[in-house]
């Protein structure tokens, strides 16, 4: 397995080696010794898979609290563009983002820790997406960011974005509140 640390302290990329042959492919796609090893100590509580069309952006999506959330992303069908955006107050990258492809024929995972905004566009005809979490879903808790925020200015490679209803009513980079520091 082969692993990097972007420029934002946190983020983990992670590339499994991947076994393949006439038959297909296998691959570990955790394997907790492994993990922390590569400085990925966490536990994991949730699982959760979702699937969405071309055009799609889910996100930024966070949760506060006691119910901050980890998550381990990567892709079981399909591409999609996977971004963080650091929102740790006092942080030297504090508002930058950090966007990956992550599919299924690359196999890459992301590692996002709890203090970033997350959310990714789907690339492909379909996604199918796959993220372990450190902690519950709490709807009491769950915050989230507009993909579309000028100040963040990402580029989700989408013309035309699906977005949900709620996803449209989130708060603007500038409107979010100290949930985490840079020593959270």
């Amino acid at each position: 397995m082969k692993f990097f640390k972007p420029e934002i302290n946190g983020l983990i990329v992670f590339e499994p080696t991947v076994f393949e042959d006439d038959r297909g492919y296998f691959f570990e796609s955790y394997n907790q010794k492994r993990y922390e090893e590569a400085g990925l100590k966490a536990r994991f509580v949730q699982d959760n898979i979702s699937k969405s069309k071309y055009g799609t952006i889910r996100g930024l999506h966070y949760q506060v609290g006691e119910f901050a959330q980890g998550k381990l992303c990567q892709v079981i069908a399909g591409t999609v563009l996977d971004v963080a955006v650091d929102i740790r107050f006092g942080s030297e990258t504090f508002g930058k983002y950090f966007a990956v492809e992550l599919s299924e024929e690359n196999h890459k995972q992301l590692w996002i820790p709890p203090g970033f905004a997350h959310g990714f566009s789907v690339l492909s005809e379909i996604a199918v997406f796959h993220y372990k979490c450190t902690n519950f879903y709490s709807k009491e808790h769950e915050k989230a960011i507009r993909f579309d925020d000028p100040e963040l200015n990402i580029n989700w490679k989408i013309n035309n974005p699906i977005v949900s209803e709620k996803d449209l009513k989130a708060k603007y980079f500038n409107q979010i509140e100290k949930d985490f520091s840079n020593d959270s």
